[in-house]
């Protein structure tokens, strides 16, 4: 008996040594298990990274409101989840807090100070529902820099927004892009929502290119975005020679002027058609429709009655073909266009040059060639469909050679770019190319995922394609595939009559268990 004792004591003690070990294990080697596809609940290698970096105290505080109702608890759970994987990650030297300030007047002070606003929240007391006030922002503390966060919203994208600040703070030169202007494009204001999110990590400012214009060297990317009027040599040369001296340049081209309202579209000529085949590409003058879109409001009359009603409109289509082996495009969601082009892929190959595509339509598209109605209560026939995957996007990656290698572009009197040291050949660089220039402009956005598209393009253009990883792991809804009205009659009859009959099976199984079971022991007796 005595020995028995003995050997209980000593697994006791052998369970509490082991448990202490394991615990002091676990505070000095951090790891976390994450089985969702894009590992959505864990840091990603860029985050690591970026917080291994520091060489100074970086101080988060988070101005919290404690015992939130649901989903708000939730948001505080997650973040703190989230600050534990950078401090563990960072070496000691990223910290965080989490202070309420509902119940101190100083402390609301000091977050209002920072700017972060109280918010309402709908709460249940004594079976009432109730408006009160909270706080749920986060303010970045570095040296004698700031930045904050005045409300968390979105988890999906919380990581990306703290390794953005993370960077934005401890960044000491701020990468410049430049947008195109001068030939038509959308203003400042047209794009303010792109303009904003690319204000996160990017210094934006104005690239006029007309008159040949030259682009300043301090710019690491330009953005020609849905231009409308002709571009001259003298334009073209400034393109040219920019990208000749390694510059990156996104071309966001609307081939065709198409509205809603007129019913109709026109060729656009922008006069750079030569100029994109001699980089390896060519944006076609045609329309993709696809049975993946968008529907539109019409107004149908009924007698006396007008009534508006929704129609799919084949010609905004919801593009969601991503190029599963881009990191650029991975694990985004669906993008809406209006009136794009396909893009053909054809000349890169002769030319040396690396061409992907990143995006196309479905396998159910078409396209309009010639002349562009686009009235959307003309009928729609399954032959307009018969093409699959047509390019969106792509990306050309490479060595070009210059368009004016072999001759000089016509300069005017106002001409301010001289030809004097023109450059034949660039080193490798990159250009992106989308056949829509009007994916990003603020009327035009159907869901945030075109911004985070277009913004993904941008990070890629400019290497920083650490924060893209971060942003590509928004968890989007991906949409189901079409299937035949067969197929779904046979799924609801499954689903229909399967289940019933298992429990119906499953009782006579066990009814039948019991009666046998019952006759064996009254024979046994």
């Amino acid at each position: 008996m005595k020995k028995i004792k003995q050997q209980i004591w000593i697994q006791t003690i052998l369970i509490i040594g082991i448990v202490v070990f394991i615990n002091i294990i676990s505070v000095r080697i951090f790891t976390r298990l994450d089985l969702t596809s894009s590992k959505a609940y864990s840091l990603s290698e860029a985050s690591k990274d970026l917080v291994r970096s520091l060489d100074d105290k970086f101080l988060v505080k988070a101005y919290f409101t404690a015992d939130l109702p649901a989903p708000y608890n939730n948001h505080r759970r997650f973040l703190q989840d989230q600050l534990d994987d950078y401090k563990a990650y960072s070496k000691g030297n990223f910290q965080y807090e989490f202070i309420d300030p509902s119940k101190n007047q100083e402390l609301e002070q000091e977050a209002q100070r920072y700017n972060i606003p109280p918010v309402q929240v709908q709460v249940i007391k004594d079976d009432k529902l109730q408006i009160e006030k909270a706080y749920m922002g986060l303010v970045f503390l570095y040296g004698d820099k700031q930045e904050n966060i005045p409300v968390v919203k979105n988890l999906d994208k919380l990581e990306y927004d703290i390794s953005s600040k993370i960077k934005k703070l401890t960044s000491h030169n701020q990468i410049k892009i430049g947008i195109s202007s001068g030939h038509g494009e959308p203003d400042f204001e047209k794009i303010k929502q792109f303009r904003e999110l690319l204000s996160e990590q990017y210094n934006i400012t104005s690239v006029n290119i007309s008159n040949g214009n030259p682009i300043p060297d301090d710019i690491s990317a330009l953005l020609v975005i849905a231009p409308r009027d002709k571009f001259t040599e003298a334009d073209k040369y400034s393109i040219d020679q920019y990208l000749m001296k390694g510059g990156k340049i996104a071309f966001f081209i609307n081939q065709i002027d198409a509205t809603l309202q007129s019913q109709m579209g026109q060729t656009l000529n922008l006069n750079l058609d030569d100029l994109f085949e001699n980089y390896g590409f060519k944006v076609r003058a045609d329309l993709v429709r696809d049975t993946r879109c968008a529907n539109v409001t019409i107004s149908q009359q009924a007698g006396f009655m007008t009534f508006q009603s929704q129609i799919p409109y084949p010609y905004l289509p919801i593009a969601s073909e991503f190029n599963p082996n881009n990191i650029v495009v991975k694990n985004l969601g669906p993008v809406l266009f209006h009136f794009v082009s396909s893009i053909d892929t054809s000349l890169a190959k002769a030319k040396g040059l690396n061409i992907e595509v990143l995006l196309t339509s479905s396998n159910k598209s078409g396209r309009m060639e010639g002349f562009f109605i686009i009235n959307p209560t003309l009928p729609f026939t399954q032959d307009m469909f018969k093409e699959s995957y047509l390019p969106f996007a792509v990306s050309v990656e490479g060595a070009f050679k210059s368009y004016f290698s072999d001759k000089d572009p016509q300069l005017d009197s106002t001409t301010q770019i001289t030809t004097a040291n023109k450059l034949l050949n660039s080193p490798k660089t990159k250009i992106i190319v989308v056949g829509d220039g009007d994916f990003i402009q603020d009327q035009y956005i159907g869901t945030r995922d075109n911004l985070v598209f277009a913004n993904n393009l941008v990070d890629w253009l400019v290497d920083d394609i650490g924060l893209t990883t971060i942003r590509s792991k928004d968890i989007a809804i991906k949409p189901l595939e079409e299937v035949s009205d067969a197929t779904r009659t046979f799924v609801k009859s499954v689903n229909l009559v399967i289940p019933p009959l298992i429990m119906v099976v499953t009782g006579i199984i066990r009814w039948r268990l019991k009666v046998s079971r019952r006759k064996r022991i009254e024979m046994s007796i």
